[in-house]
Formats: C-alpha cells, sequence, structure tokens
C-alpha cells in the first residue's frame, strides 16, 4: 500500500531477488505465492515508487506488509518532442499478439472439456453511496442511528457505501459440454429478507441477476447493465480496439505480457484497461481489469469496473477463480449520492475431464438442498471465499431490525403506494390501484373507483380481488370479483405457478383495446385523440387453470362467457335490416401453450416483466366457441401463433422483433373477428398500432410483424453537442396484412352477419385489410431526462379512411440502463 494515503496498489511486482519466484498484486494491493527459494529477502517494486525490501523466515508462512515510499525525483527540465503517429494494425506487435490470443480462446474456455466441476461462492450487495459526511446526514442514518454500524468508507476511494442489500450463495456446480448440460446444487443461501408486501425479495434477487450476469471475456460480447459490450476478446476486437503493449514481467517462472487496450472511439460500448496474458503457448488472460469510459452513453451509470483472475492448474490450463463486476449509479447530478452495487464470485476445487453420471443434470437445473438455517449458517460461514466485512456482517441483522420497525414500516407503505399503486390498510388488505380512482370518458363521463386485493398475510394460498366503479353520465354501476387458489402451497407469484383464477367483470371496455401493465380507467390515458365513441358494456366470466414448469413451459386452459352490449356510437345492426340486436354472446372453451427458453424475470405484485435474452419466445392459442351453453350464439374455432426474439447486435444496439399471426374458422359477426391492438391515446404503445383508430379493421386472418430497434445512442454519441445529453435513438415498423374471407363480409350474401359500423352520416368507420397491409413507422428518442421517450410517428397506408393522422407524436416512461 501507499505509504502516505494508506490506499492498496495494485500490479505492484513482488519477487525473491535474482530468482523466477513472485506475484503481481491484485486491485486490493494483495498478493501471495510459494516459493523453494532459500533466500531470507523479498521485494516489491512498482514504477514511481521506491523499492522496499523485507525479510522473511523460511520453512512457514509469511504475512508481508509493504508500504512503498513515493520516488520523487527532481530533475532538470528537458523538452521532448514527439511526432504524432497514426496508430495502424499492420506491423503491430500488440495486435498480433491479440491475434493470438483469439485464434486460441476457444481452447481456453471452459467449453474446451467435456464435463467440468467446481464449487462457486456468490456474493452480491446493493448499497447507497456518498460522501461520508453527507451520507452520515441520510436520512436512514438520522432517524435510525443503529444502522450507521454498516456504513463502509473502504470500497469507494472518497466516499462511504450503506449495504442496504446482501446475498451469499455457495454451490456445487457441473458442467457437461457434449450434450450441454448444467446443474446448480445449492449447499447454502442467505439473503437480506424483505416484507413481501413491499418488496418482493425474490424479484430483487432476479433482477439483480439480470443486471450483473456472468461475464466471459473470451466471448464476442459481454453483457452488463443490460447493455452489451464488444470484448476486447472478440472476433473483431482489432477492428474496434486500440492495443499496445505497456510491460512484460516473470511471475512464478511464467512469462506474461501486460496488454492495454481501449476504444478507438471513446463512445462506442467498448472496454478499456489491461490484461495478462500468457507467452507459453496457450495465449491465456491471467488476469483482466477494465472499465467503460466515462463518454459512453449508459445511463445513471457512473462508474463500471471489472476484475477477474485465472489460476493455472496441473495441466497448464488457467480457469477463472475470481470474477469482480462493480458498478455506481448515480442519482444527483454532481454524482455525489447514488447506489453502489457489487457481484463477487469465486471458484475453487475444480475437476476436468472427469466424466459426470447422467443422473446428476435430472430435474431443475437449479436445485436448493434443504438444510436448517443455522447448519445453512455454519456451511455459509466454513466455504466462504473470501471474509466479509465488519459492515457487511451487519446488514443482515441491521435490515431485519429496520423492517420491524413501525415507522420504517409506515414509510414502504407510502413507498409502495406511489410505486405500485395500492396502499395496505390492514395487515391482509391493500386498497387501490391510486390511479384508477378518477377518471373519465364519453360514455360514463366523470367516473369514481375503489378496490383491492388481498396479501400474502391473509392467505398465502388464496389471492381475493375486487373493485365497484360508477358512472356518472351512463348512471350505471360496474364492478369486478376475482380470485386465485394456488396449489403449490406457496403464493400465486412464485414461479412455477400451479392455480386456478376465478373473475366476473362488468364494466365498459373499448374493442380491441389492450394495454400494457395499465389500467383502462387510468385518468392520464382518459385523455384520447380523435373520435372515441365506439363503447361495449361487458359481462363476462373467466375460469381458468393455469400449469408452469421449471423448464420455462406452460399451459393454460380455460373457460369463457362473455355477453357485449353495444354502447356509444357503437350499434348492433342485422345487415340489410333496421333491426338491432341487444347484444352478442359466446361462451368459449381456451388453451394456451408457452415455451420462453431461459426466461427470467421481475415478479410483481400484479404482473411479471420478463427479462429479455438471446431465446425466443413462442405463445400458442387456440379457442373453439360453443353455439348453445350459456346463451352462446356461435360456433367458431380461432387459433393464433406469436413469437417474439430480441436480436443483440453489439455496437448498433438491439433489435425487438415480433411475428403474429392469426386465423378464425366458422361464421361470426364482427364482434367476434380479430380486432387488431389499435391506440388513440397519446401514449406510444409499443405492442399497439399508434395510429390505428380503435375498431378501424376486423379480419378473420391475418399475418403482423413488428420490429423495433434501439441503437442505444450509436449516432448521437457521436455528435459533439448531443452526446452530453445522453439521448438514445429509435426506429420501428409494423406492418399488418389480413382479410376477410367472403363468409365473413356482410352484404346480400350474408344477410344474418352484423353491418360494418359507421359515422352519423352513414359512412363505414370499419374495413378489412383486403385492399392493402397496413403499414405505421416511427422514429424515436429516448433518455430525455433519463425516464422519457418521445417518438414521431407516421402512417403510411389507409390515409383515405374516416378520421386518420397520417403523423403523431407520442411519449412513454421508460426506465432503462
Amino acid at each position: 500500500m501507499d505509504a502516505v494515503s494508506q490506499e492498496p496498489i495494485p500490479f505492484v511486482s513482488v519477487y525473491i531477488p535474482s530468482s523466477t519466484s513472485g506475484a503481481t498484486t491484485n486491485e486490493k494491493g494483495e498478493f501471495q505465492f510459494s516459493t523453494s527459494e532459500t533466500t531470507k529477502k523479498v521485494e516489491a517494486s512498482f514504477i514511481g515508487y521506491k523499492t522496499s525490501t523485507q525479510n522473511i523466515t523460511v520453512g512457514q508462512t509469511n504475512i508481508i506488509k509493504f508500504e512503498l515510499q513515493n520516488d520523487t525525483k527532481h530533475l532538470e527540465e528537458v523538452v521532448i518532442k514527439y511526432k504524432k503517429s497514426k496508430y495502424k494494425n499492420k506491423d503491430n506487435p500488440a495486435v498480433e499478439l491479440i491475434r493470438k490470443i483469439i485464434e486460441h480462446k476457444e481452447e481456453n474456455r471452459i467449453s474446451a472439456f467435456d464435463y467440468l466441476s467446481f464449487e462457486e461462492y456468490e456474493k452480491v450487495q446493493f448499497a447507497l453511496s456518498n460522501k461520508p459526511d453527507k451520507l452520515k446526514k441520510n436520512f436512514l442514518v438520522r432517524k435510525y442511528a443503529f444502522i450507521a454500524s454498516s456504513i463502509d468508507t473502504t470500497k469507494i476511494e472518497g466516499k462511504a457505501i450503506l449495504p442496504l442489500y446482501l446475498a451469499e450463495t455457495v454451490s456445487e456446480n457441473y458442467l457437461s459440454f457434449r450434450p450441454e448440460r448444467k446443474k446448480k446444487l445449492i449447499i447454502a443461501d442467505k439473503k437480506v429478507s424483505f416484507d413481501k408486501d413491499f418488496i418482493d425479495g425474490d424479484g430483487v434477487s432476479a433482477y439483480v441477476k439480470h443486471v450483473y450476469q456472468p461475464i466471459d471475456i473470451y466471448a464476442n460480447n459481454i453483457t452488463v447493465a443490460t447493455n452489451q459490450f464488444l470484448s476486447p476478446i472478440s472476433d473483431v476486437a482489432p477492428t474496434f480496439y486500440k492495443f499496445f503493449i505497456s510491460d512484460t514481467i516473470e511471475v512464478n517462472g511464467q512469462k506474461l505480457v501486460d496488454l492495454y487496450f481501449s476504444p478507438r472511439n471513446s463512445s462506442d460500448f467498448l472496454f478499456m484497461g489491461n490484461m495478462l496474458v500468457t507467452l507459453d503457448g496457450n495465449y491465456a488472460v491471467q488476469r483482466i481489469s477494465m472499465k467503460v469510459n466515462k463518454n459512453i452513453n449508459l445511463n445513471w451509470v457512473k462508474n463500471l469496473r471489472i476484475l477477474q483472475d485465472f489460476e493455472e492448474d496441473n495441466e497448464g490450463k488457467y480457469h477463472l477463480a475470481q470474477s469482480k463486476l462493480s458498478i455506481e449509479f448515480g442519482l444527483t447530478k454532481n454524482g455525489d449520492a447514488g447506489i453502489y452495487g457489487e457481484r463477487t464470485v469465486a471458484y475453487k476445487n475444480y475437476i476436468t475431464n472427469q466424466k459426470i453420471p447422467d443422473s446428476v443434470f435430472t430435474g431443475n437445473q437449479e436445485v436448493l438442498v434443504q438444510t436448517n438455517n443455522k447448519k445453512e449458517d455454519s456451511i455459509l460461514v466454513a466455504n466462504r471465499h473470501e471474509k466479509i466485512n465488519y459492515s457487511e456482517q451487519m446488514v443482515y441483522e441491521n435490515m431485519d431490525s429496520l423492517q420491524n420497525m413501525k415507522s420504517f414500516k409506515r414509510a414502504l407503505n407510502i413507498l409502495t403506494t406511489v410505486v405500485a399503486g395500492y396502499t395496505r390498510v390492514t395487515k391482509g388488505l391493500e386498497v387501490g390501484p391510486v390511479n384508477t380512482f378518477y377518471s373519465f370518458n364519453p360514455i360514463e363521463g366523470f367516473r369514481l373507483r375503489a378496490g383491492g386485493r388481498t396479501t400474502l398475510d391473509f392467505n398465502k394460498n388464496i389471492y381475493l380481488e375486487g373493485y365497484g366503479a360508477y358512472g356518472f353520465k351512463d348512471e350505471k354501476w360496474k364492478y369486478f370479483v376475482g380470485g386465485t387458489y394456488s396449489f403449490s402451497g406457496k403464493s400465486r407469484f412464485d414461479f412455477p405457478a400451479q392455480k386456478i383464477n376465478f373473475s366476473y367483470q362488468r364494466d365498459t371496455k373499448i374493442p380491441g383495446q389492450e394495454l400494457e401493465f395499465v389500467q383502462e380507467d387510468n385518468f392520464i390515458l382518459s385523455i384520447k385523440r380523435g373520435v372515441n365513441d365506439k363503447w361495449l358494456y361487458n359481462n363476462i366470466l373467466n375460469l381458468e387453470y393455469v400449469q408452469e414448469f421449471t423448464n420455462n413451459l406452460s399451459y393454460k386452459i380455460g373457460f369463457k362467457n362473455w355477453r357485449q352490449f353495444a354502447a356509444g356510437g357503437l350499434q348492433y345492426i342485422v345487415e340489410g335490416t333496421n333491426d338491432l340486436m341487444k347484444s352478442v354472446t359466446t361462451t368459449e372453451f381456451l388453451g394456451e401453450f408457452r415455451w420462453a427458453p431461459g426466461e427470467k424475470f421481475y415478479q410483481g405484485k400484479s404482473y411479471r416483466i420478463p427479462f429479455p435474452n438471446r431465446y425466443p419466445i413462442f405463445t400458442f392459442r387456440a379457442a373453439a366457441g360453443v353455439k348453445g351453453i350459456m346463451g352462446s350464439e356461435y360456433n367458431y374455432q380461432r387459433v393464433n401463433l406469436n413469437i417474439y426474439k430480441r436480436v443483440y447486435l453489439s455496437q448498433l444496439g438491439y433489435t425487438d422483433i415480433t411475428l403474429d399471426g392469426s386465423y378464425i374458422f366458422g361464421q361470426v359477426p364482427y364482434a367476434l373477428l380479430n380486432i387488431p391492438r389499435a391506440n388513440q391515446t397519446y401514449s406510444y404503445q409499443v405492442q399497439s398500432y399508434n395510429l390505428m383508430n380503435f375498431l378501424e379493421f376486423v379480419t378473420d386472418h391475418y399475418a403482423g410483424i413488428q420490429v423495433e430497434h434501439a441503437f442505444n445512442g450509436f449516432f448521437f454519441n457521436k455528435i459533439p453537442l448531443i452526446k452530453k445529453l445522453k439521448f438514445r435513438e429509435f426506429v420501428s415498423v409494423k406492418a399488418l396484412y389480413g382479410g376477410l374471407r367472403e363468409e365473413n363480409i356482410p352484404g346480400a350474401k350474408n344477410p344474418n352477419l352484423l353491418a360494418f359500423p359507421t359515422d352519423g352520416y352513414g359512412n363505414p368507420t370499419t374495413f378489412s385489410l383486403q385492399k392493402e397491409p397496413y403499414i405505421e413507422g416511427s422514429i424515436g428518442i429516448g433518455n430525455i431526462f433519463k425516464f422519457f421517450r418521445i417518438d414521431l410517428v407516421k402512417r403510411f397506408t389507409h390515409l383515405d379512411n374516416p378520421n386518420v393522422a397520417e403523423l403523431g407524436i407520442r411519449g412513454r416512461f421508460k426506465f432503462d440502463f
């Protein structure tokens, strides 16, 4: 360490003089090596410091602390003139070296083995960060003084952190690469637990793992904080990175090259740092330390560092020994206050190419070995690969005490109300969502609504919810009652679920309107563009059984009775007559099959947000309408297939692709046809057609594609005046092709069908897509004030339809890194 500042010094050479025995210090300034030399001295040297020598005792373990003195020399002035030369790959020994590393990377990856097993220790923590004097004035520290014992001043230079979350796991891991299989046996698992009525601890853990994903430096792309970075060992790394040989050293007789790398363009999603590479013919990385440039458009992220150490085995192969990813998220403009997150993973007891029985891989990929808490704690203590410090030890106890305090629970309740929309009124009951208490629409006028739901304190197996609403214009009451029974003995939120859902709803609805994660009677979404007079009164009875499996397969089977009444400007008129049909009633038997390989998600209280990965998601749905059951008037069948895939394009961002298609067999009125998801709000809906009017189109068969690409600031980052704003670019295109078979087109040949809706002058307002597909596109700017996105949407087809908007501005709230 530095003798004055007492800060650790990484990459110091520590060695036995006149020998090949030695080591290089890690990020904490620590080193360790063994030697058979009989000398009694060891030296430490580093540029800018005086070489230090200490005595050691032969034949035993020596613990040595070097405090290096600054080697400042006063020199006479020397003027050096340098003629700048252009960096180039040709005849560059550093580039030749990195190409050797790339050439050998497959044999240096763990996938080079047929079988591999090892023990893993993982530690993840999150903490508030600030300058020490400011952190001590934090609301939590001032109000709950006992948590000040968790303050740590050693993690970030010049700052202090207050740990609020800590999770530790010890596991035994088994891998097979031909075929590819894996198994994780968790033998100890401990984390800060939260009150599930306020914070979903499992959801927090899932999100943390999504942000702090495992890092494979030999992969072409590395995912960090939900973004992809091109690895410095990528196949195309010489095109995007600059490489320099900064030093050659020798450790334990092994010659190593210190290779420095940096981005050619500082605004690209690339790393900068250095790696130590072996010169034994394997060209393996022994250590790598890297960070990201501050010019990169990473929302909230102030600092990001990665450190990995590799150890050599008896066969000369290098295995990952420790990986540490630390991210500091800045929450204020000056960057003082923020959140510090760190994931440390340590590995040991590697066994390579020893056949693992097939029986090991049966069942779930991840299994928690059941133990009592006391035994689990002892296993954790015995198997920690590194000791946790005092502040980390105290976080378990302090957070447990904090959550038992009434004042803290009140604060969490207020926060939950703001974020989730529900507020606790009793131990087992919540009221909400608060954003639906008041809204308005053309049918009901002013609408008041009140509702609530039960919590886990009421019953872990039984969940109930409901609401009542009243419209002052139509003077009608609406209501909803629903419930879930979980067969798994866990909450209905826990994955994998096995449950029955039941609900009955009597309320209004816009035909074809399906919103994402929000309620239709949301006050903000009450404001709509254009003519909004086509509404329904609905009586809907739903019953469904849901079964999820740990391999991310799931299915649903259900029953639905739906009676819909036309309202507002919508009327059910029989074609060729003036006869009004009071309602349309149908009874459906439903089935759904969904496969989402490798899917992880954040589970909220009433929804799930999946984390995109490299696998597609397949959803197949089928429904059969049966005439004569509970007043059902029609026989028909409907099938639908939806495929979603995110494609990562490294420096160019990522693309979301959705393919969707459906076909209806049988003759049905337009109220039961496919009504595309239109959007007349001013909110940008990713899965909707944002310039399509409600009930503008109906089809009995269609195929659609939606493509949205996020550039992650690829272009804006290269414009000097704009890159400081950290804006991000989006482009999208949506196309829907479909039509109606002759049997479903109202007219003389089908006199029993309902006539398509018209306006007050008798002009049609609902059409098929047979003339041409519906196409719209948009360009957007995201990350405005770090939260908002604005899109300019253009409609390209069917422009002669009534009340059509060719251009529109839409906004969206979007939180992302």
